[in-house]
């Protein structure tokens, strides 16, 4: 049978408009960035050179912090840090939380002692609030609770009460609770308005509300952000050596005072105890935010864990491309 005319056989048709054409694989060349090289070249250089003068100067001591480092002079210091960071974090949550809920009660009067609560302690060192309250005695001798301008029911000797560890916990409680409430009332702030109002519409209590559905909701934002705060309050507790409280700071200062050539190492000693304790911290950190990011992300973030196992199979996967060319 004839073909009409203008028609175009198969065999007319170009070999690469064929479908049996075989595309040959051809391997992608990873852009060249010659600068980032360089940059991390130059990182590595500076961090083999800090490390090198870190271990070979003889100035670090390194066998007298070997030697102090697990002393129990030092342990006992450092058992007052935790005791001293561990009451401090609760009470100044707990303190946080009412502040912030008095900042957002419709009470102008609670608004503002909140507000200037927060104003107060955020403006004034840490160290000054300390020191005032060591030297609280001087101003007030005894404390009596009873009818203002009245009758006292009890009154009690300040100087008995306050000691060292009361005065610390106390400042530091105070000045961690300025902070808490701002994380607090940030995260409550955070909770859709919907969800006030949808359990306004279902005619529930305002503390039932507060308890069950906005402050639930509230805590991602907030425990995270609290955990962190954790990491600047175990640095304050450097301070209470300034009350005569003799914490992990303040034993290598006593400790430094009696043996002038160990000062270095000592303070090595502390950096080292400082550094464990917030990376420790910042481990409770990472399975806080990780533990209330459910329902908030498409998928968790990996665990350390899980981001090794990740490296390690990618490795051996980049290991049998290169063989199998």
């Amino acid at each position: 049978m004839s073909e009409p005319p203008g028609a175009v056989t198969l065999a007319e048709v170009p070999a690469a408009d064929t479908p049996s054409e075989k595309l040959t694989a051809q391997r992608v060349q990873p852009l060249r960035r010659p600068g980032r090289w360089i940059a991390t070249a130059v990182v590595l250089v500076l961090v083999a050179q800090f490390v090198h003068g870190l271990v070979s100067n003889p100035f670090y001591q390194w066998d007298r912090f070997g030697y102090w480092f697990l002393r129990p002079v030092i342990l006992d210091g450092l058992l007052i840090t935790l005791e001293v960071t561990a009451y401090s974090a609760v009470l100044g949550l707990l303190g946080g939380i009412l502040l912030a809920l008095a900042r957002l009660s419709k009470s102008p009067v609670l608004r503002a002692v909140s507000w200037t609560y927060v104003w107060a302690l955020r403006s004034i060192p840490l160290i000054v609030v300390l020191l005032f309250l060591y030297n609280f005695s001087a101003l007030y001798q005894t404390l009596s609770v009873g009818v203002p301008f009245g009758p006292a029911f009890f009154t009690f000797d300040e100087s008995r009460l306050a000691t060292d560890m009361v005065i610390a916990v106390v400042g530091l409680s105070l000045n961690e609770a300025a902070y808490a409430a701002e994380v607090v009332r940030g995260g409550i702030l955070s909770v859709d308005q919907g969800q006030h109002e949808a359990a306004a519409a279902l005619g529930l209590p305002k503390g039932y509300q507060f308890r069950r559905i906005v402050f639930p909701q509230a805590l991602r934002s907030i425990v995270p952000n609290y955990v962190n705060q954790l990491i600047g309050l175990v640095k304050s507790t450097s301070l209470v050596f300034y009350v005569s409280l003799l914490d992990l700071f303040g034993t290598a200062q006593t400790m430094g005072a009696t043996y002038p050539g160990d000062i270095v190492s000592l303070l090595l000693v502390v950096t080292v105890w400082y550094l464990i304790l917030t990376s420790l911290v910042s481990v409770v950190q990472f399975y806080v935010e990780r533990y209330y990011a459910r329902g908030a992300t498409r998928s968790l973030p990996p665990t350390p864990l899980q981001q090794l196992r990740t490296g390690l199979a990618d490795l051996r996967a980049r290991i049998r491309r290169e063989a199998a060319v």
